[in-house]
């Protein structure tokens, strides 16, 4: 699933192509991808004649700023959008097709078809579902140490689950937890409320950093993500333990571990990593 650094790549690159663009027709051909309003008839004329003025994030949504309305999609697992020409040949998996004034398109595609859309009277998205129990930004004034120190403090949950709880802090996943708990030399089954003061202020920064270095080089490609303009993340190079079980660690050299931590895969290197007093 794309986590922040990659939706907030799509977010940057669409932002691009499709600003001052306006809507001229929508085709839906999987219904159950809208989610607001319930009749996709409703959706689609909605959308007839707004324009693109801006592109936000929002945790792993993207909302699309329109005259009237805000449109919150998220992708998912494979969802991915991309700008053709009228005439290009439409993909199979192609699930939902914004036609613009400028003789392009915006089509939405989804291999497994998990991906949503909400429509919403522009200002009002934030006072719905999905978003309005997302946590906070971790690039926002709001998420400060004292923030993150609280809120893992008040869970008896193991940090890996608590950092991935989306009301908490928002946009991260697998891959950037995983990541930031190595590069905080913290294990992911360290119980959250027993984490010493020392611990938390190694992973503040090391959420931050982690999730910076994946914007700049554009996020992970681990399996089919690319961005608006359809290019591939970097990011996946540089990774220390996500993705890497039995590989040496690239700091002491130990093997890298694979277990299971709230259902997700959680790699790990217990050198770097010791659980010691939980």
């Amino acid at each position: 699933m794309p986590e922040l650094p990659e939706v907030e790549t799509v977010r940057r690159t669409l932002e691009q192509l499709i600003t001052g663009e306006e809507i001229k027709n929508v085709v839906v051909t999987w219904p159950k991808m809208v989610k607001q309003p319930d009749d996709v008839e409703h959706f689609r004329v909605e959308l007839i004649g707004q324009t693109f003025h801006s592109i936000r994030r929002r945790g792993k949504f993207l909302v699309f700023e329109l005259d009237d309305h805000a449109l919150v999609s998220h992708l998912r697992m494979e969802g991915r959008y991309g700008l053709f020409e009228s005439s290009d040949d439409i993909d199979k998996h192609t699930h939902v097709r914004f036609l613009l004034d400028n003789g392009k398109e915006l089509r939405y595609s989804d291999v497994r078809k998990f991906g949503t859309m909400h429509l919403f009277s522009k200002g009002d998205e934030e006072n719905h579902l999905p978003l309005s129990q997302l946590g906070v930004e971790p690039f926002s004034e709001e998420f400060t140490k004292a923030y993150l120190a609280q809120f893992l403090k008040r869970t008896t949950r193991k940090v890996k689950t608590a950092l991935l709880d989306q009301t908490g802090v928002v946009g991260l996943g697998n891959i950037y937890v995983d990541e930031a708990l190595f590069r905080a030399n913290v294990h992911p089954e360290k119980i959250s409320h027993k984490l010493t003061d020392e611990e938390v202020e190694r992973i503040y920064p090391a959420i931050k950093a982690t999730l910076k270095e994946a914007i700049d080089m554009g996020g992970s490609s681990i399996k089919t993500y690319v961005n608006g303009q359809g290019e591939m993340g970097m990011f996946q190079q540089t990774l220390y333990v996500y993705g890497r079980t039995g590989e040496p660690c690239k700091h002491c050299g130990s093997e890298i571990s694979r277990t299971v931590v709230g259902g997700r895969g959680t790699h790990t290197c217990l050198k770097c990593q010791p659980l010691i007093d939980n």
